[in-house]
């Protein structure tokens, strides 16, 4: 499918799931190498850049969310610019720019054709990918501030795959923006030695660059503190395990005297006291309660147990 936005300025084609026919159009009309014609066919599993004197390709690959809890997917963009024309070619549907198309098209709607360059728009474009990230780094932090709490609160062994599942989303995260970084500085290098646009780009790439940087940051935080929780979880974890070791073993330690006078008596030797009175099983259980009353007292005083 085509998309096509007009401005006064440049023209924005969008393509969604392109077929063989759909990108030779948009190639005759942009007059587009036969490479780049090539690398839009199918998608390419790695970032790419590569240039010609009138137009540059750039191709990268945005994380989104998944399907299921902690999964983290790929959603690759390719971006073709030449002066007045930018080509973004995707192979399903991301929400960012197809969120971007109906705010276009409400805009045209109520004041025209505006005049936006094609410098402008791909900053525009970059920042709305940009801004659609970071609300899916935010979605993912609120989540680790609930699984804290659960941590704190009692429940740390329900929470381990929890904290592994968002530490798997930040380092996708971060490894899809650190691959983004040198591909996207050669693009906009290009760009600038072409001169297809104005001075005003050097600083517009910055700020691209710089609101790449600065996610990444945020990124590289979320995670180093999310490393934090899960080393305190894994601690919270095995103390709880030394807890009910001890509550255990004091158990055992308790039952193994009460255990060793049941086994003594149990002989019924001749000449054992206690045996031939009438009243032997009532004082045979009164000693082993006080010796199991002593030991409790002896263990709750040391504070091993309560």
């Amino acid at each position: 499918m085509i998309f096509r936005h007009e401005y006064r300025g440049g023209v924005w084609v969008d393509l969604e799931k392109p077929t063989p026919a759909e990108i030779r159009t948009v190639s005759l009309e942009f007059a587009l190498s036969e490479r780049f014609e090539r690398e839009l066919l199918s998608p390419t599993p790695t970032p790419l850049v590569t240039g010609t004197e009138q137009e540059a390709l750039l191709v990268l690959h945005f994380p989104t969310q998944g399907s299921e809890e902690g999964e983290t997917k790929s959603q690759e963009i390719d971006f073709v610019v030449g002066k007045d024309f930018i080509l973004t070619v995707r192979y399903e549907i991301i929400a960012p720019l197809h969120h971007l198309k109906k705010l276009l098209e409400a805009q045209q709607l109520i004041e025209g054709k505006t005049q936006i360059t094609t410098d402008v728009l791909l900053e525009i474009l970059f920042a709305h990918l940009y801004t659609s990230m970071r609300d899916h780094i935010n979605h993912i932090a609120d989540h680790l501030t609930h699984v804290e709490k659960d941590m704190f609160d009692g429940h740390e062994r329900a929470t381990v795959r929890s904290i592994s599942n968002i530490s798997r989303s930040f380092l996708h995260l971060e490894a899809a923006l650190a691959s983004q970084e040198e591909s996207m500085a050669h693009f906009f290098d290009t760009l600038i030695q072409r001169g297809l646009f104005g001075r005003t780009f050097v600083s517009r790439s910055e700020r691209i660059m710089g609101e790449r940087a600065h996610i990444a940051r945020i990124v590289k935080t979320h995670r180093a503190t999310t490393t934090e929780l899960r080393e305190t979880n894994i601690a919270l974890v095995e103390t709880r395990q030394n807890e009910i070791m001890r509550t255990l073993t004091i158990v055992n330690i308790i039952f193994l005297p009460l255990g060793l006078i049941s086994w003594v008596f149990a002989m019924r030797a001749e000449g054992m006291p206690i045996i031939d009175s009438p009243h032997a099983f009532w004082i045979i259980l009164a000693g082993m309660l006080c010796v199991a009353v002593t030991m409790i007292v002896f263990f709750i005083r040391k504070k091993w147990i309560f």
